[in-house]
Order: structure tokens, then C-alpha cells, then sequence
């Protein structure tokens, strides 16, 4: 992970493990379909963050370790998995898991893939996965324009996000094909991550329904948004209000999350 990245969430932790939106269970059915995933295979989850996509695989029964470089997302991490006797807590990044060689069935990365470096996660991953090992990266991918709600909701982050264009991870799309043409936009990465391979694109509805207390609490969950000590934030808080009063119904938004899922093997691994 680029340095900046591992401590931009330090001051989001505690809206980060309350707001942001769990992965269906769907996905697991999926993997255990379409990649042979099983109870005893081992997960690295890198990038763990709060805990939320470690939680999906220990609720499978898998052994998971879960590689956090943030100190505070990582203790948090920590208190929120407590009780799963399958848990264990690493301080690593993406570039350096501290995980032995040949260590683990399954790499995973939930809504992280986008602050690794790519080359250097990549020999890292290559390392410590067993032959015929999965990477798998998955975001919940809010929806942006398919309701008034939303659309307001985006042109809030655009107005008042302090990069938000930038770090935004629908800017990095993982392709098969050296060749693709994703978009016309600069603003796209594309990374041919398993140089050829097969990749596994996956998709499923997910849905969170909002009080105003969850709309902002989920708002400043986000790392490109305004400290409370910002110039602009009452304003921006008092903007979030007026959308929420505009389309709430029954006192609830919806905020769509669409989980999209790669998933991959690397040609050396098994080799």
C-alpha cells in the first residue's frame, strides 16, 4: 500500500466499522460454486480493515488472517472479531503480509484493491498463495445516478470531496486482457493483474436503507471528505440534510451498492 494510503482512515474508524455497507452472503455461495472455495481453505483478507470482509469468510468457517497496516482499523478489526476463534489480526500491508510462503488457499481484498500497488502486491501475493490459490477483489460499488437521491448524493461528494476523483475506485478496473479498452476516460486504470488469465466477474444487488444518522454517519466514513475542523464542513453537513429531507421516504433513503466480485489465479502459481 502506497504510505498514504494506511493512515487515511485513522480519524473514519469508528463510522467506517458502524456505516459502511456488509457484503451479501451470496458471495460466498458464488466462490464456493464457481472457485471450489471450502470451510478449510485458509484467507489472507488484506487490506481488513474494520473487519467487515474477514467477517464473510469466518462465518464459512475459514481460517482467516487479517492483514491491516492502520493501527486503529486494526484494532477495531480486532474488538469486532473477537469472538471467532479463526480470526487472527496482522500488522502488513499488501506489499508485505508478513505471511509465510505457500500459506494460504484464498488472497482477498475488500474495497481495498484500489490503494495497493499493483506490481509489488502482486509478487507478494504470488508468494505466500498455495498452487492453484484464488485473489479474489471485491467493492460495494454505490450506485451513482440510478435515482434523484443519488444523483444529489454524488454531487455532494463532487462539490465537497477533497479527492474523491482520485482515490475513487471505480477508477481501477482488474481485466484479463492487456488489449481491453475499459473506458475512454484518463481517469481509468486498467490492471491486467493475472496477465491473461481467466478472470471471474461477479455481481449481486446489495442495499443499504438509511435513517439521517446512518446518511451522515456513512458520509464521514469516507476518506476524502472533511474533518470536522474544515472550513466547509457545516456546510456540507447542512447540504447532506437538505438531500435526506428532499428524498427520504418513510424517514429512510436507499444507498445501492451493487457488490461487484474479480476473481483470478495466477499462471506461475502451481506452475
Amino acid at each position: 500500500m502506497p504510505p498514504l494510503s494506511t493512515q487515511r482512515f485513522t480519524n473514519r474508524v469508528d463510522a467506517y466499522g458502524k456505516y459502511r455497507p456488509h457484503y451479501p452472503k451470496a458471495v460466498i455461495e458464488a466462490l464456493r460454486d464457481r472457485t471450489g472455495l471450502r470451510p478449510r481453505h485458509v484467507i489472507a483478507d488484506v487490506g481488513s480493515g474494520t473487519g467487515i470482509s474477514s467477517e464473510l469468510f469466518l462465518t464459512n468457517g475459514n481460517l482467516v488472517y487479517a492483514i491491516e497496516p492502520n493501527e486503529a482499523m486494526r484494532e477495531a478489526g480486532e474488538k469486532y472479531l473477537s469472538t471467532y476463534k479463526n480470526f487472527r489480526s496482522v500488522n502488513g500491508t499488501a506489499e508485505a503480509t508478513t505471511l509465510l510462503d505457500d500459506s494460504v488457499d484464498y488472497i482477498v481484498a475488500g474495497q481495498a484493491f484500489h490503494w495497493f500497488d499493483p506490481e509489488r502486491a502482486e509478487k507478494e501475493f504470488k508468494r505466500i498463495l498455495r498452487p492453484r490459490g484464488w485473489s479474489i477483489m471485491l467493492w460495494n460499488d454505490r450506485e451513482f445516478d440510478s435515482t434523484p437521491f443519488l444523483r444529489d448524493y454524488e454531487q455532494l461528494l463532487l462539490e465537497f470531496g477533497t479527492d474523491y476523483i482520485e482515490v475513487n475506485h471505480r477508477n481501477v478496473v482488474i481485466t484479463s486482457s492487456p488489449d481491453a479498452n475499459i473506458s475512454s476516460s484518463n481517469a481509468k486504470r486498467t490492471i491486467n493483474f493475472f496477465h491473461g488469465q481467466p478472470v471471474l466477474e461477479l455481481k449481486f444487488e446489495n442495499t443499504q436503507v438509511l435513517n439521517y444518522e446512518a446518511l451522515e454517519g456513512r458520509l464521514l466514513s469516507s476518506s476524502y471528505i472533511p474533518d470536522h475542523d474544515s472550513s466547509n464542513y457545516r456546510r456540507m453537513i447542512a447540504r447532506l440534510r437538505e438531500i435526506f429531507d428532499c428524498h427520504a421516504a418513510n424517514d429512510r433513503v436507499e444507498m445501492r451498492y451493487p457488490t461487484i466480485v474479480y476473481a483470478g489465479q495466477f499462471s506461475t502459481v502451481g506452475n
